[in-house]
């Protein structure tokens, strides 16, 4: 009876280890101020600006590759409102279109809505990170859940923005996105 008692001890034990881990030393443990040391400066109207070119995977839940896409942004600003518009190409030859409305604060937070976007998205500017946190409806054919979403944008010394983002229902990933955004080749 005292090796059940132990076992379960040892299994309780390594659930609130896997817990403190994925909810401390991983993805979902950053922080802005993580970055506050950071000497590239993320300014989003510099940086997220103009005709741009995003490409990317998706991982589901299993964490192989589920969608890769290639998206072109257009994102045009006035004083500190933002409009960002999305038109996503996946593999699958289906489209997405999506048009953000982003509202800077002077504190280096941020607002950001969209259709999908239940409730209003809020952001926060850091050293050469963004963090992003909203809830995503999925479109009727793709079941039509509502999704917690983190995205953080790392910037790169030579302007390439890094995506990660990772899509959680009742607290489980679902799915991931890594992307690269990039100011567009002229032509």
């Amino acid at each position: 009876m005292s090796w059940v008692i132990g076992a379960l001890f040892g299994l309780v034990f390594f659930l609130i280890l896997a817990v403190l881990r994925d909810r401390f030393l991983s993805f979902r443990g950053q922080v802005p101020d993580d970055y506050s040391d950071d000497a590239t400066d993320f300014d989003l109207k510099t940086c997220l600006n103009g005709p741009m070119l995003c490409e990317g995977i998706i991982y589901g839940p299993t964490g192989r590759v589920v969608s890769r896409f290639v998206a072109k942004f257009d994102i045009e600003w006035t004083g500190d409102h933002g409009v960002m518009r999305e038109s996503f190409r996946y593999d699958s030859g289906e489209t997405q279109d999506r048009v953000w409305e982003l509202d800077l604060k002077e504190d280096g937070s941020f607002s950001a809505s969209a259709d999908d976007v239940e409730g209003g998205g809020k952001g926060t500017v850091c050293g050469g990170a963004v963090q992003l946190a909203y809830r995503l409806r999925l479109p009727k054919d793709a079941g039509g859940y509502l999704l917690n979403v983190t995205d953080w944008m790392y910037l790169t010394h030579n302007g390439t923005i890094m995506n990660r983002s990772q899509f959680r229902k009742f607290g489980v990933k679902v799915a991931e996105l890594v992307a690269t955004i990039r100011k567009e080749p002229a032509t």
